[in-house]
Parts: C-alpha cells; sequence; structure tokens
C-alpha cells in the first residue's frame, strides 16, 4: 500500500515539540534504533511513514516531493524556496518554534533606528569607504527581498552559518540579519533591532508538498487531515 511520507525534525526541541503536537491529536511518532539512527514509527494513523530530517532540508524535501508532509519553520521555507506558496500549502501553524528574523545594528549607531536611517548610513559608508556595507545572515532570499521592497540598496550580504551576533565584534560585518527570540543574545553582543527592521515572524509549521505523488492517497490523506484538524482541500 502507498503511504503517506511525514518529514519531522530528527533532533532536539523541534522534534520533541512535534511529537508532542502530534500526539494530542492521536498520532504517536516515535524514534527506532539508536539516537544516531534516522528511523521512526507513526501510531494511530494508518498508512502514514515517518521520515526524520534535519529542519532545514524539509523545504527541499518537500518541494521535490519526496516527501507529502513536513514540519519545520516558516523562515526555512521561505528563504530556501522561491515562491514557495506555489510549491507547498501551509496547513497548520503548530504554536511552537517561535523566531523572529530581524535586522540589527551597533548600540553605538545613536542616530540609526529605522531602515530608512540604514539606507543613508549604506549609501554614506560606500562613499567614505569604498565598499557596501556587510549584512551578515544565512537568510539569503528573505533578507534581499525584505530590502530590495524597503528600497535598501547600498549593501552586501556575508554569508553565516555559525555565530551571525559575533560578526559585527570580529569585524567581518556591520549589520547582522538573524532569528531571535528573547533578544539577550543581541545584547549581549551590543546590537539593537531597527525599528522596522522586523523581515518575518517565523514558527513551526505543517506542510505540503504541491508535486508529490498523492495518487491513490487522497482517502488516507482526508482521513489524516480530519484527525489533525487541517483542511484536506488545500492539495
Amino acid at each position: 500500500m502507498s503511504v503517506i511520507k511525514l518529514g519531522v525534525p530528527s533532533k532536539g526541541r523541534l522534534m520533541e515539540k512535534t511529537f508532542e503536537w502530534f500526539a494530542t491529536r492521536g498520532v504517536t511518532l516515535k524514534r527506532t534504533g539508536s539516537a544516531r539512527e534516522y528511523a521512526g514509527a507513526v501510531e494511530g494513523a494508518e498508512g502514514v511513514e515517518l521520515v526524520l530530517l534535519s529542519a532545514s532540508e524539509i523545504p527541499r524535501e518537500l518541494a521535490a516531493g519526496r516527501i507529502h508532509l513536513g514540519v519545520t519553520g516558516s523562515d526555512l521555507v521561505r528563504d530556501k524556496l522561491a515562491d514557495w506558496d506555489r510549491q507547498l500549502a501551509a496547513l497548520a501553524p503548530m504554536g511552537f518554534g517561535h523566531a523572529d528574523l530581524i535586522i540589527a545594528v551597533p548600540d553605538c549607531w545613536a542616530d540609526v533606528e529605522t531602515l530608512e536611517d540604514l539606507d543613508a548610513v549604506a549609501h554614506a559608508f560606500r562613499t567614505t569607504h569604498g565598499l557596501r556595507l556587510r549584512i551578515a545572515t544565512k537568510y539569503h532570499r528573505l533578507v534581499r527581498e525584505y530590502l530590495t521592497r524597503e528600497g535598501v540598496a547600498d549593501y552586501q550580504i556575508v554569508d553565516s552559518q555559525g555565530a551571525t551576533e559575533g560578526t559585527v565584534k570580529n569585524l567581518t560585518a556591520e549589520v547582522i540579519a538573524d532569528i531571535t527570540s528573547s533578544g539577550e543574545t543581541l545584547r549581549a553582543n551590543h546590537l539593537k533591532i531597527l525599528s522596522d527592521g522586523m523581515i518575518h515572524s517565523s514558527q513551526a509549521t505543517l506542510f505540503a508538498a504541491r508535486s508529490a505523488d498523492w495518487a491513490g492517497l487522497r482517502p488516507q490523506f482526508e482521513k489524516f487531515a480530519a484527525q489533525l484538524g487541517v483542511d484536506a482541500g488545500a492539495i
């Protein structure tokens, strides 16, 4: 029998909270084998197979149609997939994994509070130094799209896959765009969020792949969707 492949984060708090979310809806997800094995099982839902993946892999696997459903951050989907809503359907925000993708500048930039101020600083920086202002981030697409909409042009993206908040102190960037939940790490690194620097408010979301092979799976999906309390008509 064909199965619905459900991709969920393979470790950490996202995995635990995902398991809890499904459990409250009568579906038990669990690891099988050792902690190093990416194998899992589903109880309480017929015809559903658990696939354990990193949260960052799930958008790609959904877009390729290799999994039917997936749980990951809405920030990752929007950053990794152009025209994401043509490829995926957001079935349900899950109420955890909250984080805001923001733009932050050094505290000492007393006159920089808005994107308009940042644009002026970026222009002055290029005029003075002959270089574009560097913005460290791993969310390239989201940051570029946001700054383009807001009319900020004189900057360059510096890829940061590690401790982005430390790039200003380490002199590898002048500005950062990163996710934050409490803001404590930003404050510890003497950074402040621009008043209009909110790019995206993210949370864990259950997505469905439009390009996956749903042939013969509609009855199973409709039953599973009803159990989860989501709209099967989105696909």
